[in-house]
């Protein structure tokens, strides 16, 4: 690369070209650290990108920025992609008026769950939980290989002592009822459609008011207003890291006393 490049010190501006939230600043700046590059932002960090937008400067040697390049773009599309999706989400359940938690998931792309929970961040939504260590969730397979809920509750509860809150995926009023009277800290109604859920989650709540609701199961951005309602807590959405477009960024590098241009022109 350096062959057809050459090693002189050279500089490159970044532009957005699709609307959206922009996220992953400190990874692109780790990117080209790793390759002698400097990053020069010129919008914060959960700006709201309107095509085509000057984003930052990059300067270094011709060579470092286009090894840099690729990856680095990849990086913030992803975590921008993530972070529009996330704010857009948290407009629409903003907007029936209810006030709870918009939600992530752990079903991230493998080796980019940091930049993608980053992202949720970024767009205003909750991470939900990190790891298996940030909060003990009980789902079917483990009340089945434990014997039942309240085992597999009582289980949960004895392992998570007092750092840990637990959380047990339910299919029915009855196994919520169980999991809450066993001393889960959270229910999740998983795959209810809104007609069953909110009178579940009511009945739920009549008897045990201090147990968290979260709904979860295959809920769109266009679905999303008919889950909100005033006993539900959390509402978490897979299609905000599994089924985020990415956006749009070009890096355009431009010869000294030239002016920046996003798209390349040929003669």
């Amino acid at each position: 690369m350096a062959l057809i490049t050459g090693a002189a010190s050279s500089q490159a501006v970044l532009w957005a070209k699709s609307p959206g939230v922009l996220a992953g600043r400190p990874f692109f700046d780790a990117i080209f650290a790793q390759v002698n590059c400097q990053v020069s932002w010129l919008l914060p960090e959960g700006s709201k990108l309107v095509p085509v937008a000057k984003v930052a400067e990059v300067r270094g040697p011709a060579h470092c920025l286009l090894l840099g390049e690729r990856v680095a773009l990849n990086m913030l599309a992803r975590c921008s992609g993530v972070a529009s999706a996330a704010a857009a989400a948290v407009e629409t359940a903003r907007g029936t008026g209810w006030a709870g938690h918009v939600a992530g998931t752990r079903k991230t792309t493998p080796g980019f769950r940091l930049v993608e929970k980053y992202g949720l961040l970024v767009g205003g939504a909750a991470s939900h939980r990190y790891d298996l260590g940030g909060l003990v969730m009980v789902k079917d397979n483990h009340v089945v290989a434990a014997g039942g809920v309240e085992k597999a509750v009582r289980g949960a509860r004895q392992a998570a002592d007092f750092s840990l809150k637990v959380e047990v995926e339910c299919s029915s009023l009855p196994e919520a009822a169980e999991a809450a009277e066993a001393g889960a800290d959270l229910v999740l109604l998983d795959n209810f459609r809104p007609e069953e859920l909110h009178p579940t989650a009511a009945a739920l709540k009549a008897r045990f008011p201090n147990v968290g609701v979260e709904a979860s199961g295959g809920i769109t951005l266009d679905s999303l207003p008919q889950f909100c309602g005033p006993h539900i807590d959390v509402i978490s959405l897979g299609m905000l890291t599994q089924a985020a477009p990415a956006l749009d960024f070009s890096l355009k590098l431009f010869a000294e006393g030239a002016t920046p241009v996003p798209y390349a022109h040929c003669s």
